[in-house]
C-alpha cells in the first residue's frame, strides 16, 4: 500500500528543494538527496524532482519512489532512464534501471542500517507497520538505481 502522491500544498512543500538546487545550494541537504533531471514522458519537456538517496553502491545512487509506480518523475525515469543527476555541486549523466524485489530488500536494509529511525518514520509514513514494515517497503515501491554512463 503506497500513498497517494501528494497535492496542493504538500506538492509544493515537496518540491521546495528544488529551488535550493536551482540556487546552487544543493549542497546544503547532504549527501542524503539529489536532483533527477529528467524528461517528460508525455510533453518531452525538462521535469526536476529531489529525490533521497536510499544507498549508494560505489559510484551509483539507489533510489526509490515513495509514491509508487504512480509518481511522476519515477514514470518519467522509466520511459527515458538517460539522465542527469546533480548530486551536492556536481551534476552527473546516468542511466536508470528497476532494482528486483532482493536487490531493492538489500538496499532498504543498508538503508536502515544507517538511518533506523528515519526507515522507520518512512515505513509508517507510507503505510507500512510491524516487526516487518521495513521489509514490506522493499516488496511494495519500486527502487531504482542510477550508474554513471
Amino acid at each position: 500500500m503506497t500513498r497517494k502522491p501528494p497535492t496542493g500544498i504538500s506538492r509544493w512543500l515537496f518540491r521546495m528543494p528544488i529551488g535550493l538546487y536551482r540556487l546552487r545550494l544543493g549542497w546544503l541537504l547532504g549527501n542524503r538527496f539529489l536532483l533527477l533531471h529528467h524528461i517528460g514522458r508525455k510533453s518531452g519537456l525538462p521535469r526536476q524532482a529531489v529525490v533521497e538517496v536510499v544507498t549508494r553502491n560505489g559510484a551509483c545512487f539507489v533510489v526509490a519512489s515513495g509514491f509508487g509506480e504512480q509518481s511522476q518523475w519515477y514514470q518519467n525515469v522509466m520511459a527515458h532512464p538517460d539522465l542527469d543527476i546533480t548530486f551536492g555541486t556536481r551534476r552527473v549523466a546516468v542511466h536508470a534501471k528497476r532494482l528486483g524485489v532482493d536487490e531493492a530488500a538489500e538496499a532498504m536494509r543498508a538503508y536502515t542500517r544507517e538511518h533506523p529511525k528515519a526507515a522507520a518514520r518512512l515505513a509508517s509514513y507510507m503505510g507500512f507497520h510491524g516487526p516487518d514494515a521495513v521489509e514490506q517497503v522493499a516488496h511494495e515501491i519500486p527502487f531504482v538505481e542510477l550508474c554513471p554512463r
